[in-house]
């Protein structure tokens, strides 16, 4: 007997590592995890720095629900000194004042105390959504072929190689495994981290500015607010954490 039902793809699977040194907060997260389809619990732990220990012996996780007010080390301070590529960091708080902190660092979403898991399951969602978005098909990212000398950088797509002028990129973002270099006429998705370019871009005047940024300090029109702004009305944020040495280097460029 037929049916007339279509069967629909099961979900992906997203790992997910609940962080909080309150243990009915992480129990009521470790809940949530198990009742939503296609969340996984990857691990979880009472403080930042058995987290950190996590992340730095190999462990992953796509989603990262966690607690800021900690002690040694708080959700902040871990999210800023965490491997990339980074997951999807929920900070879950207390506290609604450290909205502009969540904001610097780029974290996905920001759930305020007591949870509520109509709106865990609509940051879930959101995540999906964000991952189905940027995640470029195979055929769509390039593979990085640097130089020799480190100046040179080809593309190659499909069977054509293609090379880059490092004068016309404005900046370079972190995208998980990926990394995007953006001109004012394209946007390339290529197979290589924030990490490998930093380390092997040998121009000075490509900066870290950001834990997913790095920017053509030649291409800055102005800077407002912390907020460097660069031709075709791109925006590229300076975190906290990289201001004092930005600004020291660009007064040396």
């Amino acid at each position: 007997m037929s049916s007339s039902a279509t069967a629909t793809a099961p979900l992906a699977q997203l790992a997910c590592v609940v962080v909080d040194d309150n243990e009915m907060n992480r129990l009521a997260l470790e809940h949530y995890v198990s009742i939503t389809e296609g969340l996984t619990l990857a691990g979880t732990f009472a403080d930042g720095v058995a987290c950190l220990n996590y992340f730095r012996s190999g462990g992953r996780a796509d989603i990262l629900l966690l607690d800021i007010t900690m002690p040694e080390l708080t959700g902040l301070e871990l999210v800023r000194i965490l491997p990339q590529p980074l997951p999807d960091v929920v900070l879950v708080t207390s506290h609604r004042d450290y909205a502009v902190d969540a904001f610097e660092l780029r974290v996905t979403d920001y759930l305020v105390k007591p949870l509520d898991y109509a709106r865990f399951s609509r940051t879930v969602d959101r995540i999906r959504s964000q991952r189905a978005a940027l995640a470029p098909p195979p055929a769509e990212a390039a593979e990085a072929m640097f130089g020799a000398d480190g100046n040179t950088l080809f593309l190659k797509i499909n069977n054509r190689l293609m090379r880059v002028n490092f004068d016309e990129v404005l900046y370079i973002e972190a995208m998980s495994m990926y990394s995007v270099l953006v001109t004012l006429k394209h946007k390339h998705i290529v197979y290589a981290t924030l990490k490998t370019f930093e380390e092997r871009l040998p121009f000075a005047h490509f900066v870290r500015v950001h834990r997913s940024y790095m920017v053509n300090t030649q291409l800055i029109e102005a800077i407002e607010d912390n907020q460097l702004q660069l031709p075709g009305g791109h925006e590229v944020p300076v975190a906290k954490a990289y201001q004092e040495s930005f600004f020291k280097r660009l007064r040396g460029i």
